[in-house]
């Protein structure tokens, strides 16, 4: 069975890059959100295997909603994406639990790296 990955960026155009991606490389899309607060709610609706997660999101950033579902859910596959290859928020995601780190724009093949790195 292909593994479900959920996306979460307020971007539709960077949802719609990462969903092109990971659909032609044989992973399944369990849904998409366009701030952490969805994200949150998509999370305990479909379980997926991983969560694409953006930071900078309007109503509930991504790292808020990255210690939300790990704290639902402290087996939750999390990587994080974002535009800032700020230090502080690196860590922080890391800290909060998130497995790998990905700065936009991303490349195709370092998108794929890290998901097969986090879930095979």
């Amino acid at each position: 069975m292909a593994k479900s990955i959920l996306i979460c960026d307020d971007a539709a155009f960077m949802r719609m890059m990462i969903k092109d991606i990971l659909t032609k490389n044989g992973y399944e899309i369990a849904g998409e959100a366009e701030n952490g607060a969805v994200a949150v709610d998509k999370y305990s609706e479909t379980k997926p295997d991983l969560v694409m997660m953006d930071i900078t999101m309007p109503e509930k950033d991504g790292i808020q909603a990255l210690k939300e579902i790990r704290s639902k859910d402290g087996a939750a596959n999390i990587i994080m994406c974002s535009a800032m290859g700020q230090q502080a928020m690196v860590i922080e995601s890391i800290q909060a639990g998130a497995k790998d780190f990905i700065v936009k724009p991303f490349q195709a093949d370092r998108v794929l790296e890290a998901v097969r790195k986090v879930i095979g």
